[in-house]
Order: structure tokens, then sequence, then C-alpha cells
């Protein structure tokens, strides 16, 4: 192997591995700073129509009020921001929290899916609202970096 060579992988190694961490507290950050914001009312009301539109979700208001429906939704996402940061403590916290992740984007990418997402006045799909629309779509990606996450959690590469 050339010195070249060996720098080389040395490097990619570097990036690799700074990259898995910034994933990963990417996600922590998302998770936790929007599922603490599920806590107040302006976030209840604001998620109110994604939540009711979806089969998914819609049955949480059957049980709960609007605001216990949001709470539920924080609790779950900022537990899996903590079981991402406890992450290095234990591989089955990794595994669970990285599972949690995907569950929870998955469920909102679901979104995409049943919510109105078009912008009327552009003459409807493909062109996307901001709101939802826009602001869902960044969930495909924050998916595909849960899915990473697990991956890695379940060969034990953190």
């Amino acid at each position: 192997m050339t010195k070249f060579t060996q720098n080389h992988s040395a490097l990619a190694h570097t990036i690799n591995k700074v990259a898995d961490q910034g994933l990963k507290f990417s996600i922590v950050i998302v998770l936790g700073w929007i599922g603490a914001m599920k806590f107040t009312g302006y976030e209840a009301g604001a998620i109110e129509g994604l939540v009711a539109s979806s089969p998914l979700t819609s049955w949480l208001y059957s049980v709960f009020s609007l605001q216990a429906a949001s709470n539920l939704i924080g609790t779950v996402e900022v537990a899996t921001a903590l079981a991402l940061l406890l992450a290095p403590l234990h591989r089955a916290i990794a595994v669970a929290g990285a599972a949690s992740a995907v569950l929870t984007f998955a469920v909102t990418s679901s979104f995409l899916l049943s919510a109105p997402i078009t912008e009327p006045s552009l003459s409807g799909f493909p062109a996307i609202s901001v709101v939802p629309g826009q602001f869902l779509l960044k969930d495909l990606v924050l998916l595909a970096a849960a899915v990473s996450l697990l991956g890695k959690a379940l060969t034990k590469e953190e």
C-alpha cells in the first residue's frame, strides 16, 4: 500500500466518523428540539392537521386531547433523542433509539401521502406547498439518516 493510499484511507475513515457523528447529532437536535416544542400549545395546534389527516395517527385524538396527544408525540421524540445520545453506553440503547427514529420519520414521511401538500395556485402536483409539503419533504432525508444509524447500531459501528 502506498503512502498516498494510506493517507487517503485514513482521511476517508476520519470523514466517515465525522459524518456519522454529525448525522447522529443532527437527528438528536431535530428530535429533541421539535419534540420539546410539542409540549407547547403552539406546536400542538400546528401539528393538528397533519396528525388528524393520517390513518396512522388520527386515532390519537379519539383517545387523547389535542395537547395530550402532542405531549405523547413529544415524549417519544425526546426519548428517542436521549436514546441516540446514550447510544454509546449500550448497543440495545443504540438500536432502540435508531429504530424509534426510523419509526418516527416513517410516520412523518407518510404524511406526504395523507396531508394536502400541493399548492393549488400552481395547478397542484408537482407544485408542493411550503407548509406542509416542503416541511415534510425533509423527513425523507431524516428517514434515510435514521435507517443509516439503525444499520450502524445493528452492526455495532457506533
